[in-house]
């Protein structure tokens, strides 16, 4: 982990509502007044891999410690994707009406469908900022993708990432911005993998929300173009559901907004209560909750794309991908509310 420019840590006097502290690796944001902290590891993928609530998870961590998680974690936590989120249908993509064949040979994309990305372990992440006020504590990095050659040989798009993650009265924002430095459109199918959990109720005793009105159908994980409504594949949607006998790895999009351009989820226990709201630039979702005792977590992933969608753009399937202009930026945030824990 290098620092960039400067690292500033302040941890305000005993009686301020917000502080920060680092402990080796790891950059805690605390919030006295709702007892709220998120630990956050920038040398692990600038990955918030824990939030507790008066010592509850709000994220699944099945780890023994911050330096089991800085060896095996993977995806857990909030992980971040990037260049792509989920899967590609191919070990290529389309950009700009071009093909863009990867390297497998250089071990950085990951299956013959490509997934995830990168970045989600990538230790490169400096930080700029760590800091707490009168209002808010918070951190910032930043990731500079066009320094490392693997990375531009598989996605040759000269770009910048700034990740700020924020605690303001118990909520996480979580803002990324991608600073596009290369002279050709760079398309943004972003995303980020969080791993959600309530402690007041059993599994099979969750409800959720998915504020969507249309289901993707899939073969393999990969859209097939066809969509149908949110309610035909998941009876009680977009209201709630139970997930008692639900499994679920799927799409949605057609996002429910409100006046602001946010599309709130959410996961309920009895009390305790997880909301998840996608800017107006996360355009889909995908909601993934595995079978198996031990998968005690739901994931509501914000996703600046569907799917594949660089290829299915190309095959003009999917007509909703954003790009990013050459010295321009994209920007959105997602947040975590935490309540009755």
């Amino acid at each position: 982990m290098k620092l960039a420019g400067f690292l500033c840590l302040l941890a305000l006097p005993a009686l301020a509502q917000y502080s920060v502290h680092q402990e080796g690796d790891v950059v805690r944001l605390e919030d006295g007044a709702t007892q709220t902290v998120v630990s956050v590891m920038p040398s692990r993928g600038d990955n918030a891999f824990q939030m507790t609530v008066k010592g509850k998870n709000v994220l699944q961590f099945p780890f023994n410690s911050p330096a089991e998680f800085k060896t095996r974690g993977n995806l857990n936590g909030m992980p971040f994707l990037e260049p792509w989120a989920n899967r590609l249908d191919g070990d290529f993509f389309y950009a700009n009406g071009k093909k863009y064949e990867f390297n497998m040979g250089l071990g950085n994309v990951r299956g013959a469908i490509p997934m995830h990305g990168m970045l989600t372990t990538a230790s490169q992440w400096e930080i700029v900022e760590a800091k707490a006020d009168q209002d808010a504590a918070w951190i910032t990095c930043k990731l500079d993708f066009y320094r490392y050659p693997d990375w531009m040989a598989q996605w040759p798009f000269a770009h910048t990432i700034e990740l700020t993650h924020k605690l303001h009265n118990g909520v996480l924002q979580v803002t990324v911005k991608l600073t596009n430095l290369s002279t050709a459109p760079m398309p943004v199918s972003v995303g980020f993998h969080p791993y959600f959990q309530v402690n007041d109720a059993q599994r099979d005793d969750w409800t959720f929300h998915i504020a969507a009105r249309t289901h993707w159908i899939l073969n393999q994980f990969i859209p097939t173009g066809e969509t149908e409504p949110i309610e035909k594949f998941l009876p009680g949607q977009p209201e709630s559901s139970s997930l008692k006998g639900v499994r679920l790895d799927d799409l949605f999009n057609d996002l429910i907004r409100d006046p602001d351009g946010r599309a709130t989820m959410w996961l309920q226990g009895k009390s305790e209560k997880v909301e998840v709201s996608f800017g107006p630039n996360f355009k889909a979702a995908v909601v993934y909750f595995p079978a198996g005792p031990n998968q005690n977590f739901i994931c509501l992933e914000p996703m600046a794309a569907i799917t594949d969608a660089l290829n299915l753009a190309q095959k003009g399937v999917y007509k909703d991908l954003q790009s990013i202009a050459p010295g321009g930026t994209w920007q959105d945030s997602f947040w975590v509310k935490p309540s009755g824990f």
